[in-house]
Formats: C-alpha cells, structure tokens, sequence
C-alpha cells in the first residue's frame, strides 16, 4: 500500500453532500485552497434522498422555529435565481378540514390548550390562515406569488380528491433536483480551484504541528496518503457523530439524532402541476407531487434510524402508511401496486433533547473546536433549503484563522447552467429544438431541465441521434454518459441513472447493465468523446 504526502491546503472537507459541497464552493469562491473527500458518490447519501423541495417549512411556525423559516424562506428566491434550470416554483395546495390536527406537544397547542382545552391538537382555520399570512411575508417574497383560496368543488384541483374535501389554500414554494444540485456545487467549486475527491474515504485526521495531517484512501485502487490543512470542516451528514468519535478524537457533547424519511414513488395519479400537502390525524403530513414528468412523489415519513452504517429502506409499514394517508385525501385509493419506486434516507438531525423525531429541530448547529490550534468544525443538522447560508455561516467561523478572508459572495451567482432567466426555460427548450431537430419535446425538457445552458455543449455537433452514441433507452445516449464521466464525477450507472437524473424509473436492469458494462470499458479517469 502506497503513502505519499500532498502539500498543505487551506481546508480540507469531510463530505460530499450538500452542506459538504456548499461549504468547498464558497471557501474556493473566496481563494482558499480546498480539498473535500467523499467515500461514496456526491450526494449517495442524504442529500439525494430528500423530499426535494427548496421551502421554509410552513409546519416548523407551530414549533416558533422563525429564524429558521425566515432564512429559508429568504433563500427560496435567492437559489431560485442561481439555479432556474433544476429549481422552478411550485404552487401547493393544503385542504382544508375540521379534523385537522398536529402534534399535541408542538409549542402552538400547548398554548391553545391552556387557553382552550378542546383546542389542543387541532388546527383551525384561522390559525392556518395566519400560518400562511406569515408564510407570505416573512421572507420578502417578491418572485413567488402570494397564497389564495380555492372552492374545490368548482377549481380543477379538486377533481382528483374526495368531494368531502370542499376548501383549499393555495401558497408557494420551489421544487429543487437535490442530487444535481450537490454535483453542481462541487462542480463549480473545482472550477474555482477545489479539489473533489470521489470513492474517497478519511481513515483518520489528527493535529500535528498547527496542522492537521488527514489519511485518506481512494476506494477505487486502495491507494492511501496524507493531506495536511490548517482547517477541517466534518460535514458527513448521518456520519458527523462517527466521524468525531472514531476519525478524528476528539471530546465533543454535541451530536445528532438520525430521522428516517421515505418516500414512494407511484404512476401519475392527476394531472394538474401541483403538488398536494396533506394533513393527517396523528398530526403527520406529508406531500403529494408532480415528478419526472409522468409519476407522483408521495412522503414523507419521520421513523428513528439507530445507525447510520445501516441502509435506510422504506419498508412494508411505511409503504402502507403513505399510501393509507394519501387514500384519505384521493378519491382513488392509493394501494401498494400504484407504487413504481421507493427510497429512503436518513437526516441527522441536531440533538435538542426533543421527545420525538418530528419534533427535533431542523436547524442547523456548527460547532469549532480550536483545542490544539487548527481548527475543526463540525455541522449538526441543517435542512436543503438553507445551505448556502449555513455555508457563509461556516465561513463566518472561520474565518479568523484566515485574514484578509474576503466577504460572503454566493447569493444569486448561478451554478453551471443556470445562468438564464427564472422564466426562461421555455424558451431555452425551444432554442435547443430549434438547433437540433431530431430531439423529441421529453428530451429537449429532459436536459434543459438537467443542463441548462450547457445543454449545447452535452450534444455538441450533433446532427441525427446517431451522432451521439450508444442509445441506452430513455434518451441516455453514449455522449451524455461521457459528459457525466468526465465533469460530473460520475463512476457507475447507478450515479447516472439515480443521482444525475431519474431515468432509472424508465429503464430496464438490463439497459442499466449495459450502461454499467459500457462505463466500465471506457475507463474511470478519461472517459473519451462518444461521437
């Protein structure tokens, strides 16, 4: 086994989800020299396993978590401007009725069940009408339009639900592809000179000498060696605690309570672009969205996950949960057989010392321990929508160890491909048609959606499909998997078809082995032109 020693970066980073990623692209957007190691593929974990949604969390005004709905609700528009080809707005209807119920703990029943007994565990409608009020307006909204009612007995979006369900509120979020959303930061944090280390795994960091020396290992060839930092930042996710404990020693009384969310993935069951919110009467909820085109996502759950070294699955019970819950509110049952996909993760979620998982806060905590003089900073839960914030945050931290550390920089600056109108997708498809003929309205939608404006360059010269390689099924071509292998660190087919897109729902195992067979020949470090 060989160990060989790189010279000293800046800040070395322990994983390759968002907040991972998040934190390499503005640390390099800044100047410092930045390494990050993740022992998987970008975003294997959590961070692609999300229910998708860049939002600020309109049930966390029940647990007064305000500053955390303000900021997220803040970063909406301001992501959305940065990433118009894998985010887009998405209005979202919640009916209403006199069942309605949440957690009898949160803070808001408390309250009203001192005041009114009867009151605990319920929702009014006057109270979700507030919520909503608040919703509209603490984030300075200015792109997203504001909320509305709708008579579900006459509007369009009531056809698909039971006709006891005679009243609705109509509010905004945004819908985000999380996966691409952590390549694509990576990806622009190498543009700005980061290093990004796939198939990497940290054996062990320690402090020697003011610095700290991390082993890591390429999970590929089993090669080792030694990069030394001035800063490291543990960003692993459902890992955070493991990596404290176990990687690099040191005493921390901080840690994480993992949270299991699954989802279900099922033929699409209306045919409106909305998505559904859902109340239920054990004070769950869970959301009912337009996916990929021709599905329905429905999650999420909130179950414990002990260990994280455990695979997440959404399991038997899950299933039959979510489809029971959704059963309520559709006037066509949702059964087990609707069900075309599930996955699974797992949040770390800070350890407040809540009584349950839905409970714990899903703000983020970042502690710095400085003991021994390089600093370590490890990042406690945080939610998708707030990433980019939680980055400048960690930056904030350390920003002490680096002087003459220019300011924050990130807001509104796109990420590759998105450097286009918030309404102009549209016409960025129609542009792609108009120069390549042979591409059908799914495909074109498919890579602007996935590309943005670097859609031309995954195509190329193309002319006829011909041109452009193997044809995997799904309109995955040869060149796009080259495109994917040489700039978006993909290794596998399970990257390809399940992390930068979702074109595993369309294609058989078998096209998926051939993808598989086909990266294989053409190598893991020079994929060449497929054309």
């Amino acid at each position: 086994m060989n160990d060989t020693r790189d010279d000293i970066c800046d800040l070395f980073v322990i994983g390759g989800g968002i907040n991972g990623c998040g934190i390499a692209r503005d640390a390099a957007g800044r100047g410092l020299s930045v390494t990050l190691a993740e022992k998987g593929d970008l975003a294997s974990a959590t961070s692609s396993a999300s229910t998708k949604l860049f939002h600020g969390g309109l049930r966390y005004l029940e647990y007064f978590e305000i500053r955390l709905v303000r900021e997220a609700l803040k970063e909406r528009e301001t992501l959305l401007s940065a990433m118009p080809h894998i985010s887009w707005p998405m209005r979202f209807v919640l009916p209403y009725h006199k069942d309605m119920r949440f957690d009898a703990e949160t803070p808001v029943s408390r309250i009203l069940g001192s005041v009114i007994p009867w009151m605990k565990g319920r929702r009014p409608a006057w109270l979700i009408c507030l919520g909503l009020f608040l919703y509209d307006h603490l984030g300075g909204r200015k792109i997203l339009p504001g909320t509305r009612t709708l008579d579900l007995r006459s509007a369009p979006e009531g056809e698909p639900l039971q006709e006891k369900y005679r009243r609705a509120y109509e509010y905004s979020d945004c819908w985000v592809e999380d996966s691409r959303l952590v390549v694509l930061n990576a990806r622009d944090a190498e543009a700005r000179g980061a290093t990004i280390l796939v198939r990497t795994e940290v054996l062990s960091a320690k402090r020697a000498g003011g610095l700290w020396e991390v082993s890591i290992q390429d999970r590929e060839h089993g090669e080792t060696r030694t990069v030394r930092a001035r800063a490291l930042v543990n960003a692993g996710g459902p890992w955070v605690g493991d990596i404290i404990q176990d990687r690099i020693h040191i005493d921390s009384r901080e840690g994480v309570r993992l949270d299991r969310g699954s989802h279900i993935v099922t033929r699409r069951l209306y045919d409106h672009d909305k998505c559904y919110f859902f109340q239920g009467e054990d004070g769950r909820i869970i959301f009912a969205i337009p996916y990929e085109q021709d599905f329905t996502l429905i999650g999420t759950t909130d179950c414990e996950h002990p260990d994280p070294s455990v695979p997440p699955v959404c399991t038997e019970e899950e299933q039959d949960y979510l489809c029971a819950f959704a059963s309520k509110y559709f006037k066509r049952p949702v059964t087990r057989e609707d069900i075309v996909w599930t996955y699974s993760g797992v949040r770390p979620l800070y350890d407040d010392g809540s009584s349950s998982a839905t409970a714990a806060t899903r703000d983020y905590v970042l502690s710095i321990d400085e003991q021994g003089g390089a600093p370590v900073l490890n990042v406690f839960g945080g939610k998708i929508t707030t990433y980019r914030r939680l980055a400048e945050h960690a930056m904030d931290k350390l920003a002490g160890h680096f002087p003459g550390l220019p300011g924050p920089w990130t807001a509104g600056v796109p990420l590759p491909g998105g450097d286009f109108a918030v309404d102009g997708f549209a016409t960025l498809v129609a542009r792609l048609r108009a120069d390549y003929a042979f591409l059908s309205d799914f495909w074109a939608h498919r890579l602007i959606r996935a590309y943005g404006t670097e859609a031309w360059g995954v195509l190329g010269q193309a002319t006829a499909p011909g041109d452009l390689g193997e044809d995997f099924g799904a309109s995955l071509t040869a060149r796009e998997v080259s495109w994917l292998m040489a700039r978006e660190y993909a290794r596998t087919a399970e990257d390809v078809v399940w992390r930068r897109n979702k074109l595993g729902l369309r294609l058989s195992q078998e096209q998926v082995a051939a993808i598989d067979d086909w990266m294989a020949r053409q190598g893991r470090s020079n994929a060449p032109s497929a054309a």
